[in-house]
């Protein structure tokens, strides 16, 4: 986030887009509730269903799933046409503009509505109500990124940002939520395929230089493979070993056949978890992790806050913690690693990682602090970007749209998205052991609108099979006006009912991600 959670309640308009943000994130989600009620912002809730925020939202639309690109676009093209840019904080800060401009032209109000759905004067009253906002605020998750246009999805919020002058500011700025509670940590520790700890580039000689000092001359340092792309190697041989940690990807990656292809084809899978999970079942070795309430350490929230997490409980059994189990692991490959207490850890990473530079075991004690940063004298940084951006000029990138990969046809007549429910995490592996959460979701659904519903002959919470060109599920069906006809949701929580067999391998790109957000279905009666 470039801002932090507590500024939502001071926006006065929040645009959410791609976020079921009450259920995914439901403490955030009561500070967007909070400002809408108590200090009256205005809510723009953008999303193929209608979710709990919609009860809220000044303005509610329905997208068609895959056209976030386009839906951005067209408010983009209302600011430039109507005269509601922020002209002196596009002279003063920003580059790049007038390219950026001409590529909106085209999408205009009226087209945007044959592509999304989306009635052209609702377009626009969105954008004039952004536009004029003191402070107005982007909210967005997964329904934003798991596309193939997924980065150009966030290309085009940060040009709506900067178009407005929304960012380097108090309760403004683009906020992604994370999906998990350490996403934004161990993306800042490095676990990404073409950077160092702290986002440092392997390109810059510097950087390199700092680490081998730490790690030895010979630290591999090449460019690596994203999840997608390992699980494509691995079916293929490419990949021979593989090591999941804290991670399900047989529920949670899509074509869960080809995912279970490739586990199936290494020659040794490690898997670390805190319980038996399905990918765990195909593993030759597996080490018991220790949960958070059994080990001492640091999470990195969505806002970029560092927290301490500290140890209740002994780990049960032969359950070890993650950076324990590292350790010794990499003793065992006959390397140094001198680490007592995590406590060591951080220590390093205040030395390589300038951002963390400031924070330290004491300074956390008490309180998070917000990266970066730099000093043990600086307080951390509540939001990004208040003088300049880290590059200098806020960069306007032309987001060129493109329809989503797969599309309906005649054997396939309905567009599948997929999510979560409030009662449940993830792929379920620690939420579906508590008896209470899964009494209240106890199987997997599929929403289908009540209009589609009497078409198809099919009667509410009857059991239904949902194909598509990769494969077949049987899930219960739950008939709703909540979501527009044509299009059918899903959560993938649930094994009995894995979702991401039907999902399709469609990448983004520019960094891989897969888009889990859009596949084509039919729908059939169980008999």
């Amino acid at each position: 986030m470039t801002n932090s959670i507590e500024e939502l309640a001071q926006a006065d308009v929040i645009f959410v887009i791609g976020s079921n943000t009450t259920e995914q994130h439901p403490l955030i989600g009561m500070r967007i509730v909070e400002a809408v009620r108590k200090n009256g912002a205005k809510l723009i809730v953008a999303d193929p269903r209608k979710i709990r925020l919609s009860d809220f939202a000044t303005i509610d639309v329905r997208l068609t799933p895959g056209t976030n690109l386009a839906f951005i676009n067209g408010i983009l093209n209302t600011i430039v046409t109507e005269g509601l840019a922020n002209e002196e904080f596009i002279a003063s800060r920003t580059e790049g503009y007038e390219e950026f401009k001409a590529s909106v032209l085209k999408f205009t109000p009226e087209k945007v509505e044959e592509l999304t759905g989306v009635p052209a004067a609702t377009i626009r009253e969105i954008a004039r109500i952004y536009a004029k906002a003191t402070n107005a605020s982007i909210v967005y998750a997964m329904g934003i990124t798991q596309h193939v246009t997924g980065t150009a999805n966030v290309k085009a919020l940060a040009n709506l940002a900067l178009i407005t002058g929304q960012i380097g500011k108090e309760a403004s700025g683009v906020n992604p939520l994370r999906g998990q509670n350490n996403v934004q940590g161990a993306c800042d520790m490095g676990a990404l395929p073409d950077v160092l700890p702290g986002y440092q580039k392997l390109s810059e000689e510097d950087v390199l230089n700092k680490f081998a000092q730490k790690w030895g001359q010979n630290f591999a340092h090449g460019k690596g493979l994203t999840v997608s792309k390992m699980m494509e190697e691995a079916a293929h041989g490419g990949i021979k070993a593989l090591y999941v940690m804290g991670e399900n990807p047989v529920l949670s990656d899509p074509d869960s056949s080809h995912v279970e292809e490739g586990l199936q084809n290494v020659e040794l899978l490690v898997v670390q978890d805190i319980f038996m999970t399905e990918t765990a079942k195909f593993a030759h070795v597996i080490l018991p992790g220790a949960s958070f309430i059994e080990k001492d350490g640091t999470f990195t929230n969505t806002e970029r806050r560092v927290q301490r997490v500290r140890k209740a409980l002994d780990p049960i059994g032969e359950a070890k913690p993650d950076w324990l189990i590292l350790t010794e692991l990499i003793k065992a490959f006959g390397y140094e690693a001198s680490y007592t207490h995590p406590k060591d850890i951080m220590d390093e990473i205040n030395q390589l990682v300038p951002s963390y530079g400031g924070i330290t075991y004491e300074r956390l004690e008490n309180q998070g602090l917000q990266w970066p940063c730099p000093s043990v004298d600086h307080p951390g940084t509540k939001y990004l970007h208040k003088d300049k951006f880290s590059r200098g000029l806020g960069k306007f990138t032309p987001a060129v749209y493109r329809p989503a990969e797969e599309q309906v046809s005649e054997e396939y007549p309905f567009l599948l998205t997929t999510g979560r429910v409030q009662h449940h995490y993830h792929t379920g592996t620690m939420t579906r052991r508590s008896w209470a959460l899964d009494r209240e979701y106890p199987d997997g659904f599929i929403e289908i609108n009540s209009e589609d519903g009497k078409a198809l002959g099919i009667w509410n919470h009857s059991r239904v099979k949902v194909i598509s060109a990769r494969g077949e599920i049987e899930a219960r069906a739950v008939l709703t006006d909540r979501i527009k006809q044509g299009v059918v949701f899903m959560t993938f929580h649930f094994g009995d009912s894995p979702v991401n067999k039907l999902t399709n391998r469609n990448l983004d790109p520019d960094v891989e991600i897969p888009e889990l957000k859009v596949c084509a279905v039919r729908i059939e009666g169980v008999r």
